[in-house]
């Protein structure tokens, strides 16, 4: 007659009873635990596996693994172990060694590293590294530009159009103004596909130009408001014709003051005659290289955003009937943009670029 594996004895001593039927009645939390205590103590009673499993609706081999742990290492015996691939714990020493390696060097075959080849180079795994990285807010692959302005008139003309956002003076207007130039109507060589669930928009690549137009804009600093005009050239006779819609749209009470930039179009005789004909009319030039200080770059980049870079134009016309409905969506709600930081501040913070860069040797 074929005899079955012999089951292993089971005792439990008081105390272990009591813990098992502590866990055993835990409600909510750890019902895995719970549900091998209730099986040991079943077991206890004296019942076959066969039973046991048949009771609590598992198999009989979990019945029997469950038994013979406790059976070894008692009611420890019941808790999980460690699972293999388990991320162990970083040392200071390992953190200490990523962020030198990260900040003072590159590898040899590329300009940054990698989350995988730092975990090559530093014998970490590539999560402990990412894990690292984002702790301290570090990102190799990431890259930012800047450009630091030589206008001799640098601080005085920030310290200028700054106080004129933070302490606007009475009775007066200021606006920002400026041109986005050469803006390209657009189509793409095949019909659009929509979007659709699990799949996004999808274009070509190649598209066909239907000529571009130009946007004169100035941005009302106290309202958001913007007044635009689009005209098909750039110069300084279509400049001069925006001032006048400027001339007409502001209260004759107030004085005008526009901040813009250096470009050629803004400085010709033309406009110097103009502006002599006008007094309330006041200028204040940006610095060079600093078009982040006139507000109405931003406001610029929401139209490139939600209007024309997806846009799809047949014809100059149609993209400059989209600019025209946007202007006007925008007007019916519009906000100002808030300037929030100081001249000094400003100038603080490229003191410490300038002194970082002097610092590298460049």
């Amino acid at each position: 007659m074929r005899m079955g594996r012999p089951i292993p004895e089971l005792k439990i001593t008081l105390e272990q009873r009591e813990t098992l039927e502590q866990w055993s009645r835990r409600p909510k939390t750890a019902q895995a635990l719970a549900q091998r205590a209730r099986i040991i103590l079943a077991c206890a009673k004296g019942q076959s596996n066969t039973d046991v499993a048949r009771q609590f609706r598992v198999t009989k081999q979990m019945v029997g693994k469950w038994r013979s742990r406790f059976v070894e290492k008692g009611v420890n015996g019941l808790l999980d172990e460690p699972r293999p691939g388990t991320p162990k714990r970083l040392s200071d020493a390992d953190v200490e060694r990523v962020l030198a390696m990260t900040l003072e060097s590159v590898p040899e075959d590329a300009t940054h590293w990698s989350t995988r080849s730092m975990a090559e180079a530093s014998g970490l795994s590539h999560m402990s590294v990412h894990r690292i990285w984002q702790a301290f807010a570090l990102a190799p692959h990431r890259t930012e530009t800047f450009k630091l302005s030589k206008d001799p008139l640098f601080i005085e003309k920030v310290r200028d159009i700054v106080g004129l956002y933070m302490n606007p003076p009475d009775k007066a207007l200021v606006l920002c103004v400026d041109e986005k130039t050469q803006i390209q109507a657009l189509d793409r060589s095949q019909p659009v596909l929509p979007m659709r669930p699990g799949q996004p928009e999808r274009r070509t690549t190649d598209y066909t130009r239907h000529g571009t137009t130009s946007l004169f804009a100035a941005l009302d600093t106290k309202s958001g408001e913007v007044i635009g005009r689009l005209h098909r050239r750039h110069r300084s006779i279509e400049f001069r014709k925006f001032l006048d819609t400027i001339d007409q749209a502001v209260p004759e009470h107030l004085d005008v003051h526009l901040i813009l930039d250096n470009y050629g179009t803004h400085k010709t005789s033309t406009i110097k005659r103009w502006l002599v004909k006008r007094p309330r009319f006041h200028l204040h030039f940006t610095p060079t290289s600093t078009s982040w200080i006139n507000l109405v770059e931003r406001w610029f980049a929401l139209l490139t955003e939600k209007q024309i870079r997806r846009g799809v134009f047949r014809s100059t016309r149609d993209l400059e009937t989209a600019i025209r409905k946007n202007l006007d969506l925008y007007n019916n709600q519009a906000k100002p943009f808030v300037w929030t930081k100081t001249a000094d501040e400003i100038l603080a913070n490229i003191a410490r670029y300038c002194k970082r860069i002097s610092v590298t040797g460049h």
